[in-house]
């Protein structure tokens, strides 16, 4: 205890908590530091540990969704072992600690999964069960289930990729938590590469790089997040491999979130990415509409939010159609936005508030016509992919590579298109609109049980994304 960072003596409370609101104005954007992060109000500072009140209704978002951002504004003003812990405006009054007092204390108040989100990082919040499934997620979510049940023996190291705000973090929290809660005797830490580094020059200065060293691979399960960030920090890189084969020798878990795929981090050493490589590599999509809306609803339910109706859900989801953050942000936004103007949470009040944020996507000029041009793109490019051409793609013959590849195409013409499902039939051929139902189905279900088709897809709609003039090879 006697190396943990603690103020100086000219130092107080107040004067620490505006060095730290600092810090947050310059991570967050204005308007969204004003909504949320404004009205905190500190408890206690004790030792390394920063207590703040949110209004009641605010708590639950708050200590979720900004919990990283909070722990990163107050590492940079207090250090790496800097603890921030957020609580309802309802617990009841507390003494503010003054300089000096033990942090031991709060902790011998502070309820279990608190102290457990404390000791290994973890979000007690983030669940499997809490986690919305999709055709974009269920493969990563299938290989996480698996990797929780068996650490160590289903795949290691377990490398799922994505862009930001799918559901990356939300997997590595549920796998720990399901570990704690089914593996007894089993040690779990979760880390980001940020704090990882900060933990380890930290060390260095203070010269307790063996400490630093034991407490990292001692653990059963690591769960590292953000990997991407290792690039170009070489001292970083090398105490991060010597830790990882140390880990992977020892027969512990290794899972690791990125935003890209282990090959296209040039700017890490081959032995690194080859590591990355050696166990599963699995990515995480932008939900579908079907996936925003369940993830809206569950948020609803949870929040106990109530709205006038369901359209404004659908409104949310087909305005904020990127990744979840957003969504669930957009959400919160128009619910604060309704709760300070007195006004219910529906469409119309959606609509203006999320305007200027998220403007409705308009369709492109000539309607279905462009629609039927995109289609057309759409078979062109699974033609290329998949080795027919569009003429074979449309008729009926029924060989397996050629029925799957015009299954491939059908489903990315019902999700990138606004065209029916009988519209879609027609420009396939003639088919009947159950066999283009027919045809995702058996799509999806393939995503989420073969990677190396998924990679192929993927691959395929970042081409039907991109402008065709930027097309390379």
């Amino acid at each position: 205890m006697g190396d943990r960072p603690c103020l100086s003596v000219t130092d107080d409370p107040d004067h620490t908590w505006r060095r730290i609101e600092s810090e947050l104005r310059q991570r967050v954007p204005p308007d969204m530091y004003e909504i949320w992060l404004a009205p905190l109000r500190l408890v206690e500072i004790a030792g390394d540990q920063v207590v703040v009140e949110a209004p009641r209704e605010l708590r639950a978002w708050v200590a979720e969704r900004f919990a990283r951002v909070l722990q990163a504004s107050a590492v940079a003003v207090l250090g790496p072992s800097a603890v921030v812990r957020v609580r309802g405006g309802d617990e009841g009054p507390r003494p503010r600690r003054r300089r000096g007092d033990r942090a031991g204390n709060a902790d011998a108040t502070a309820p279990d999964d608190e102290l457990a989100a404390t000791e290994t990082g973890l979000n007690p919040k983030y669940t499997f069960e809490q986690f919305v499934m999709g055709d974009a997620n269920r493969f990563a979510h299938a290989a996480a289930l698996a990797v929780a049940e068996l650490p160590g023996q289903a795949y290691n190291p377990l490398f799922i990729y994505g862009p930001p705000g799918v559901g990356k973090t939300h997997l590595l929290h549920s796998i720990g938590n399901y570990v704690r809660a089914t593996s007894e005797g089993l040690s779990v830490r979760y880390t980001t590469v940020e704090t990882f580094t900060n933990e380890f020059i930290a060390a260095i200065t203070k010269g307790s790089i063996d400490r630093f060293k034991g407490r990292l691979r001692r653990s059963d399960v690591l769960l590292i997040d953000d990997v991407q960030f290792l690039a170009s920090k070489v001292k970083t890189e090398e105490e991060f491999f010597h830790t990882f084969n140390a880990l992977y020798e020892s027969g512990s878990q290794l899972v690791l979130t990125c935003d890209r795929l282990p090959r296209d981090l040039e700017a890490l050493e081959d032995r690194l990415r080859e590591r990355f490589e050696a166990g599963l590599v699995t990515a995480i999509a932008p939900p579908d509409l079907a996936t925003r809306l369940t993830v809206l609803r569950k948020r609803v339910q949870h929040d106990a939010i109530e709205l006038e109706d369901e359209a404004v859900l659908t409104l949310i989801a087909e305005r904020v159609p990127t990744n979840v953050r957003a969504l669930e942000g957009a959400l919160i936004r128009v619910v604060a936005y309704a709760s300070l103007t007195g006004r219910t949470v529906s469409a119309p009040l959606a609509r203006e508030v999320l305007g200027d944020l998220y403007p409705p996507r308009a369709p492109a000029p000539g309607g279905s016509r462009d629609a039927r041009q995109t289609i057309d793109r759409i078979l062109r490019l699974s033609a290329d992919t998949f080795g027919f051409t569009v003429d074979e793609i449309l008729s009926h013959d029924r060989r397996p590579a050629l029925a799957s590849a015009r299954q491939v195409a059908m489903y990315l013409a019902r999700e990138h298109t606004g065209e029916t499902l009988p519209a879609i039939g027609r420009r396939f051929g003639g088919r009947n609109h159950t066999t283009v139902m027919h045809a995702c189905r058996r799509t999806a279900d393939r995503l989420a049980q073969d990677p190396e088709f998924f990679e192929s897809v993927r691959r395929l709609t970042d081409d039907l994304r991109r402008p065709e003039d930027d097309r390379r090879g």
